[in-house]
């Protein structure tokens, strides 16, 4: 059973293709910078093809052609017809209040996606550009949507909503929703397995650290809380946005600066976090190697993002009566020592030791970063977003059946 996966982006497709049947990757690839003459395309399969260009690629309907042909191309494709795709799963970040599940997309859900373009508009937008593409490439092939929001469904009441008055629950839905909920719950399912136990049975904290952010608690399966929130800028600072703030900081930047509304969401969602703190830029890589060669501002950004970490680990801790795990998982939490030797220290009274050889090893794998005698147990594990949308869109498509 062959799937492929899309995540569109506003100028970008990231692809994955499955052979289901053994969970195979065949393919991968992504396209950056479209609507531009000079759009970089990178393909891979598994027979080693692996190919880097730049070429015009103007828009998303072209782009999800191009990987559709390559493909299926004579020589470097790795399935011979179109037709053998059997379904495709789109990443959609933005579900609201609707869906709970992945779904399988019709003209209702097509609907409610649009809905949410307001509370979500750097995202869903294209993710939808994406599936329509899709429908008129592939015309009768299922198309499914898995929502970034839909595990964090589970969060009682308490925890999602805001103290603000409730008619702006009941009118606007204005509620803590919750992202990167596919990543959670993999590595939530990921870390139960490592440690031989069901999943019903265990406490756990998945801190996704990436140029975006959040952290949730995961208590028998589900998630209880987690730091996004209504949209994703709330929480723990990340690449460009801010994270939690003062709100009055708003009203300081409106009356006082004369800043617009405009300006200030610009400011909070692209210029804050370790790109505004460091000055220097959003990539920790670049803020690691100053903070290395003795910069306040770039060591300061890890220390802000590290002791929010700590803060938010304790805070889940509490609410879950202990944890038996935490996760660091995302582009940051797989690849910076630094940030998980920072949040993880001087936490004993937890019952959290990490050993600093295994947090320092230098290993692109998931692995346990914590000593033989912690009480809590500290993984890294390499998320795989992708593969779980695959899962899905296979139990929906056998359910049609």
């Amino acid at each position: 059973m062959v799937i492929l996966v899309l995540n569109c982006g506003s100028s970008s497709i990231k692809y994955k293709l499955y052979n289901m049947d053994a969970e195979e990757e065949l393919s991968t690839g992504l396209i950056e910078k479209i609507g531009s003459s000079e759009a970089g395309f990178r393909y891979k399969n598994k027979n080693g093809i692996d190919l880097k260009e730049t070429k015009s690629i103007l828009d998303h309907a072209e782009g999800i052609l191009q990987i559709i042909q390559y493909l299926t191309h004579p020589t470097l494709g790795i399935i011979t017809d179109i037709n053998e795709i059997k379904a495709v799963g789109h990443r959609v970040v933005h579900g609201g209040d609707k869906f709970s599940t992945s779904v399988l997309i019709n003209d209702s859900v097509i609907q409610e996606i649009i809905k949410c373009f307001p509370i979500a508009p750097l995202h869903n937008p294209p993710n939808l550009t994406g599936i329509k593409e899709c429908i008129k490439i592939l015309p009768g092939t299922p198309q499914v949507a898995v929502f970034d929001t839909a595990f964090h469904h589970t969060l009682p009441d308490y925890a999602y909503f805001y103290p603000i008055p409730f008619r702006y629950f009941e009118e606007d839905r204005i509620r803590r929703y919750g992202f990167h909920g596919t990543s959670h719950r993999f590595v939530a399912q990921e870390c139960a397995h490592l440690m031989n136990q069901p999943i019903e049975t265990l406490r756990i904290i998945t801190c996704h650290l990436g140029n975006g952010s959040s952290i949730s608690a995961i208590q028998n399966g589900k998630s209880i809380d987690t730091t996004m929130g209504f949209t994703p800028l709330e929480g723990v600072m990340m690449g460009t946005r801010s994270g939690t703030i003062d709100p009055s900081i708003i009203f300081h930047l409106y009356r006082e600066k004369k800043m617009s509304i405009d300006e200030i969401d610009n400011l909070l969602n692209k210029k804050s976090g370790f790109l505004g703190v460091s000055g220097i830029s959003n990539d920790l890589r670049d803020v690691t190697k100053a903070a290395k060669d003795n910069s306040y501002q770039a060591q300061l950004a890890l220390n802000i993002c590290s002791y929010e970490v700590k803060k938010y680990v304790g805070s889940y801790m509490a609410a879950m009566n202990g944890a038996d795990a935490i996760v660091f998982t995302g582009g940051v939490g797989e690849n910076t020592e630094e940030i998980r030797e920072l949040s993880m220290k001087d936490m004993g009274c937890f019952g959290i030791d990490l050993d600093m050889d295994r947090n320092i090893t230098n290993m692109k794998t998931t692995r346990l970063i914590s000593t033989d005698q912690s009480k809590v147990k500290v993984f890294v594990i390499f998320t795989n977003e992708e593969i779980m949308i695959a899962r899905d869109t296979l139990v929906i498509l056998q359910a049609l059946k």
